[in-house]
């Protein structure tokens, strides 16, 4: 097992495939068109595909491919069955906008995709375009539906909760949540924006979501996490009709159980989401590299991880790119 200096044991990679997005949330993307990565800079396919197999050879099991928007990197369906090849891989899911869902969910379902998160603010097709300064709600709920009816049986979607804005779009979301049979996870607004605008008080805590919920759909019960390191503490509504998950990365850190580690599109190795420091992997794997040095260099990383980003001290630091550079 991959374990830091603090005990944790990490099994989980999430692996960004590409910088681009079709929208521009203002909590991650700018609004104008940003300044991508250079094509020759990002991984190709064969190179992510030999990372997994060292890090599988340390431990991982779990893999997540994430962006900006990953459906946007061509033909994504054959990375899927790359990885989903690999002995030791347990567990492959993806995150997504859902804007080309529709059209892509069969392939992926084929190449053996299995789960998949959905990033959804609001039903409010108005209120989306104010929030991703783009339109497109009717196609993410158009993918929602194909991705369902190709035979995927694990859909979250992920909602982000801010302070004065989404708190209207809570119970709408909770409601299709069980009504469709997807696990709705809200995440607390991060300081994660291009823009530098995050401020504290606009962020839309947990424990309040979950009053709400309670309140107007149906009363919610804590229960146990899916399994160890999860980031969502999971609640289940008392009728039976779902379950609903809450990433409070701000007001409930869960640095002390993070089992995770990141890759960029780039080929950058991160050990934390906020982390200020990358390890170089691309150029390991393009100047011939062993395997054994690969290893090296997850354990290296790994073992340097801190004990937690510090989000609620005043000593805490942006991380130096911004969201959809790093990975979802």
């Amino acid at each position: 097992m991959l374990l830091d200096t603090h005990g944790r044991g990490h099994d989980n990679l999430r692996i960004s495939v590409t910088d681009r997005c079709n929208l521009r949330c203002f909590y991650c993307m700018p609004e104008g068109e940003p300044t991508y990565l250079p094509r020759a800079e990002i991984l190709t396919f064969e190179e992510i595909e030999r990372f997994v197999r060292v890090a599988v050879g340390l431990g991982v099991n779990k893999v997540r491919l994430t962006g900006g928007e990953p459906l946007m990197r061509r033909g994504l369906a054959l990375l899927v069955a790359k990885l989903a090849a690999i002995p030791g891989v347990r567990d492959l899911a993806l995150t997504t906008n859902g804007l080309l869902l529709a059209e892509q969910a069969q392939g992926l379902h084929d190449a053996g995709l299995r789960r998949l998160n959905v990033h959804l603010d609001t039903l409010d097709p108005a209120k989306f375009k104010r929030l991703a300064r783009r339109d497109g709600v009717e196609r993410v709920m158009e993918g929602l539906a194909k991705a369902q009816a190709v035979g995927f049986k694990t859909i979250k979607i992920n909602a982000v909760a801010v302070r004065g804005d989404t708190e209207d779009d809570l119970v709408p979301l909770a409601r299709l949540g069980r009504e469709r049979g997807f696990e709705i996870r809200f995440i607390e607004y991060m300081p994660l924006d291009v823009q530098n605008a995050w401020e504290r008080q606009k962020v839309l805590f947990g424990r309040d979501i979950i009053a709400r919920l309670s309140q107007e759909v149906a009363p919610l019960d804590p229960v146990a996490p899916a399994y160890p390191g999860a980031p969502a503490n999971e609640f289940a509504y008392r009728d039976g009709a779902g379950q609903v998950g809450i990433i409070a990365s701000v007001s409930q850190p869960f640095c002390q159980s993070c089992n995770r580690i990141r890759l960029t599109a780039d080929g950058m190795l991160r050990y934390c989401l906020f982390a200020r420091e990358e390890t170089d992997v691309r150029t390991a794997l393009r100047s011939g590299a062993s395997d054994a040095a690969l290893a090296t260099l997850i354990k290296d990383t790994v073992r340097a991880k801190w004990e937690g980003h510090e989000i609620n001290q005043a000593r805490f630091l942006r991380p130096q790119r911004p969201m959809y550079a790093i990975g979802g």
